[in-house]
């Protein structure tokens, strides 16, 4: 079992930046990843970007690559997401989220893939 509590979310200006944690707490594993999706009311929920813990090796959407940056931090079980250049689709509920065969090849960008998800955290972005 995984808990994960997200935070940093909030209201930025178009062109802003924001950065958002995700902390991992119970029984965690270095096979695990770590993943940031988003949805808006009525639309499928999107992947963002992930982590894979034992490696690091990442990957983004298109939508955010190049603007989105995920890390981690191994001491303090936690992931980031630093959006930087945000824009008004940006607007979301963001959730960080595990997945437990990481380890798997594959992209891990689908919600499928994942078990353990966080409450959520409200991102806006203004125009």
């Amino acid at each position: 079992q995984v808990q994960l509590v997200e935070s940093g979310g909030g209201l930025v200006q178009a062109g802003g930046s924001l950065r958002l944690s995700c902390a991992a707490s119970g029984r965690t594993f270095n096979s695990y990843g770590m993943g940031w999706f988003r949805q808006t009311p009525g639309k499928e929920r999107e992947f963002v970007a992930r982590i894979r813990w034992s490696t690091g090796s990442t990957y983004y959407s298109d939508s955010v690559k190049g603007r989105f940056t995920i890390s981690k931090d191994n001491a303090k079980n936690t992931v980031y997401l630093q959006m930087n250049s945000l824009k008004p689709e940006d607007t979301a509920v963001y959730y960080c989220a595990v997945d437990p065969k990481a380890w798997r090849w594959g992209l891990r960008a689908s919600s499928s893939d994942y078990d353990y998800w966080g409450q959520g955290t409200q991102v806006t972005v203004s125009s």
